[in-house]
Order: C-alpha cells, then structure tokens, then sequence
C-alpha cells in the first residue's frame, strides 16, 4: 500500500471524520472550500479510492454513496506495517520508531503492550 496523494488525503480525511456514507457532491462542496475543483475530478479521485479498495460505494438512485473500508487507524497501522516490512532490520527501524516518541506515548505504547500480553493466545 502506498501513501495517499495530496487530493486522495484530502478525501480521505473526509470521509473519516465524517464516518457515514456520502456523494461525490457532498465531498465536493467540502473541498471547495478550500480550493476551486471540478465535480469530475473528484469523482476520478473517489473512483480511484474505490479500485485501491480504500473506500466502498453503494448505488444510491443515479449516484454511488462512498465510505472509508477501514478507519484512519486501521489504514495508518498498515502503512507503519509497510514501512516495517520494506525495512531490511525491522528491529533497528522500530526502535529508532519507540526512539522518536515523547515520554506519554512511551507510556501508551508499554500500556498497549501490556494489556497485550495478557490476553489470552
């Protein structure tokens, strides 16, 4: 999985925090808020997240009404899963990862883990 483009992000970020079926319009008029785009381009950019197999789409009437396949969460630990992958030492790149965090993620991290190791196999 490769990281997102600047307009498939913007998309994207959308339909995460918006976490509900929407249009292609919907999402237009969103953005172009932000900077002038075409009704077509952005459909393009949806169609495309559609074939990645990031977003799902239903037929609604004339249209399709898209939504998120996973969570901002879920996609972002793949990429982290990625990157970890591609790495020739996995360990070295994760602990220079654990070596970037501040102190109260360290702590979310070892509460993680913990909670982790207690569940059970």
């Amino acid at each position: 999985m490769r990281q997102l483009g600047q307009l498939e992000a913007a998309v994207m970020q959308r339909l995460w925090s918006w976490n509900r079926p929407v249009s292609v319009r919907d999402v237009l008029e969103d953005l172009v808020q932000e900077r002038p785009l075409a009704y077509t381009t952005v459909m393009t950019v949806m169609d495309n997240l559609h074939s990645k197999g990031l977003v799902r789409r239903q037929k609604h009437g004339r249209a399709y009404l898209y939504a998120a396949t996973s969570t901002r969460e879920e996609h972002t630990a793949e990429l982290l899963g990625q990157v970890l992958a591609d790495s020739t030492d996995r360990s070295a790149t994760l602990l220079r990862f654990v070596e970037t965090l501040d102190p109260g993620e360290v702590a979310q991290l070892r509460t993680a883990l913990s909670e982790r190791a207690e569940e059970p196999s």
